[in-house]
């Protein structure tokens, strides 16, 4: 797997408790939407018994020219270290890895789940979609307990206005813990939100990615409405 050092550019807050990381692109550095990279930071100043490296779904799209990362901001060695380094630090990079990419057939439509931080390889997936115009139908289903919680949600928003073929529906699970407005549905996600708003729930590829226990219970919840294994995808979030 090919290796690389890349410097960060900068880094942003995108929601509370989550940090999105700008990294220098490398000029060869190929990768598909919704894939994965290594980590690695070089002699950081503290470090625990999982290490120095981290594989992070990759949130900008193949045709911009930077590397961009999100993660929730936990307390643990890797993440203090990582939210300490300044503009111009360098990190060790490897990859792309991962198969979690948009099915080739615009015929079937896709359904994207996503809890929390496992909104990232959904971010590049839609980005890049629009970009390309792809005819594929996109429906994505965002979970969070709070609008403050939910990274990229005015990006995720706004494409909706230039890619037509693309639809967001945000659910807050918590909102009784909100001070911002909320227009949008509450509750997780379901068989009977899903059927709202797609319809026909057999026929779409389903894309689920989040926290283990949230992609468990998706997937069994589509199972159990008679979605084939086959058309069901999943990216699990561990946290560290």
């Amino acid at each position: 797997m090919p290796s690389y050092e890349i410097k960060l550019k900068r880094h942003e807050l995108v929601a509370e408790g989550t940090m999105a990381f700008h990294f220098e692109r490398p000029a060869n550095f190929k990768f598909k939407a919704g894939q994965a990279i290594g980590i690695t930071l070089i002699s950081p100043s503290e470090t625990d018994a999982e290490g120095n490296t981290r594989a992070f779904s990759i949130v900008s799209a193949p045709f911009e020219d930077e590397l961009v990362v999100a993660t929730r901001l936990r307390n643990t060695a890797f993440k203090r270290a990582l939210s300490q380094l300044l503009p111009g630090s360098s990190v060790k990079l490897n990859g792309p890895f991962g198969s979690f990419g948009l099915h080739d057939n615009p015929e079937s439509p896709a359904v994207f789940l996503a809890g929390g931080i496992g909104i990232t390889p959904f971010v590049s997936i839609i980005r890049q979609a629009a970009h390309d115009r792809l005819p594929h139908r996109l429906f994505l289903f965002y979970s969070n307990k709070r609008p403050e919680d939910a990274a990229f949600l005015s990006e995720l928003q706004h494409l909706e206005e230039t890619n037509p073929n693309y639809r967001l529906i945000g659910t807050m699970t918590a909102l009784q813990n909100s001070s911002q407005a909320w227009a949008g549905e509450t509750g997780h996600i379901c068989a009977e939100l899903l059927r709202k708003v797609v319809g026909q729930i057999k026929g779409p590829v389903y894309y689920i990615a989040g926290p283990s226990a949230m992609v468990a219970t998706l997937r069994e919840m589509l199972k159990g409405v008679g979605i084939d294994d086959e058309d069901i995808r999943t990216e699990e979030f561990s946290g560290y």
